[in-house]
């Protein structure tokens, strides 16, 4: 297909929704973060890892920035966090089907965005009244 007829198609889709434009900027702006796209792709291999594995799988990260990190993909829907009631404590990370979504269509961004646009703010909703109790 040339760049002219490729154009064309691009300047013929249809005017997009504004909260998928904003919600598609957000998500190019955490997964652009190079620690969110290393633990993507930690987690899409190991398909589940506590929280010292994480630290060591993704060499050069601080303990904050991992832990920061961990909260905004979970925030968004993008990590499950399961905290198991044993001493010492126990925590398990592993990406929803969102998070292996967006490893799995990390090029169809836009499209993965207006598919899950919902999904991610009910997940923010959640993640907020979670931190309310």
């Amino acid at each position: 297909m040339s760049e002219t007829s490729l154009r064309q198609e691009m300047q013929d889709l249809p005017p997009t929704d504004p909260a998928v434009d904003r919600l598609v900027e957000e998500i190019i702006g955490r997964v652009a973060d190079k620690w969110t796209m290393l633990l993507i792709e930690i987690l899409t291999e190991k398909e589940c890892c506590r929280f010292g594995e994480l630290a060591r799988a993704c060499t050069g990260i601080s303990q904050k920035m991992l832990t920061q990190t961990l909260r905004a993909m979970e925030r968004d829907g993008l990590v499950n966090r399961t905290v198991y009631p044993v001493v010492p404590p126990k925590v398990e990370y592993r990406l929803t089907d969102l998070g292996l979504g967006l490893s799995k269509a990390f090029c169809g961004v836009w499209l993965w965005a207006e598919a899950n646009l919902e999904t991610i703010e009910q997940a923010r909703r959640d993640y907020a009244g979670k931190q309310e109790i």
